[in-house]
């Protein structure tokens, strides 16, 4: 995977990328470009077989403040607006829809889509000082894609009350409410992101897999079908190779070695 200006990735042996948004300039705006690159990285995340789990962070002073307004404002007409906001939902289906876990590393605000971008992730920590918000409303524009990745990770009353008033949350208040998982002083949280990064990746990529998709596809089911589906899925798990090994390793008192198959 290439590097640009807007987005660094790295990778390590230990099975963690990671990808950096690099444009503290416009505080890591979600920029046509950057939103491009970001879908493309994600894609190589999910093919990529030494990739068990991705994280993502921001550089400079915080993780997003969302689109960039000034780009926005450029655009000319309603199918130029919808391309980008089209474009945007896109990177955030490729972060659910990827084989990968997606860890958030966030620190100082994350607005708007770049609030959205940490709901989507299934994972994110943050630090004891990081804000989010989707403040759309103050300047005109609701925050109507953001909402539905917020709403997906929040209950809707708390939800609704960040949409209507604009206001930021603190971190503790968003770990309270489920936008993120916890936050950590930002001296520790390089450290706990890794210590993370390196459990998730410590289980078989092929039960992971399969078990990412079906969070997310049972969720939308009502509960019969939801049962009726993850019944389905765990009959196919227990096809699976690792979980042959993984049972006979708790049998024996020791730790299994997955082949991820």
């Amino acid at each position: 995977m290439e590097n640009s200006s807007k987005t660094i990735v790295t990778t390590s042996n230990n099975g963690i990328s990671r990808v950096k948004l690099n444009d503290p300039k416009t505080y890591n705006a979600l920029s046509l470009e950057t939103i491009k690159l970001l879908i493309n990285h994600f894609d190589a995340f999910d093919k990529d077989e030494k990739t068990k789990v991705v994280i993502i962070e921001g550089s400079g002073k915080g993780f997003s403040a969302g689109h960039n307004l000034k780009e926005i404002s450029s655009l000319k007409g309603k199918p130029e607006y919808k391309e980008l906001f089209t474009l945007c939902s896109k990177l955030m289906m490729s972060i659910i829809n990827n084989s990968k876990p997606v860890i958030a590393k966030v620190h100082g605000a994350s607005f708007a889509a770049g609030c959205q971008l940490v709901a989507s992730c299934d994972l994110a920590i943050s630090t004891s000082d990081a804000i989010f918000a989707t403040p759309g409303v103050n300047i005109g524009l609701f925050c109507s894609t953001p909402m539905v990745a917020v709403s997906r990770n929040v209950s809707r009353k708390k939800t609704m009350k960040m949409l209507l008033t604009g206001e930021p949350i603190d971190a503790k208040y968003a770990k309270e409410i489920g936008l993120i998982n916890d936050f950590f002083e930002k001296e520790i949280i390089e450290e706990e992101v890794v210590k993370l990064a390196e459990l998730v990746a410590s289980k078989s990529n092929k039960v992971i897999k399969i078990g990412k998709q079906a969070f997310y596809k049972q969720l939308e089911m009502p509960l019969e079908d939801a049962y009726k589906y993850t019944s389905e899925i765990m009959s196919e798990n227990m096809m699976a190779i690792d979980a042959k090994e993984g049972i006979s390793a708790f049998i024996e008192k020791r730790k299994p070695i997955w082949k991820n198959k």
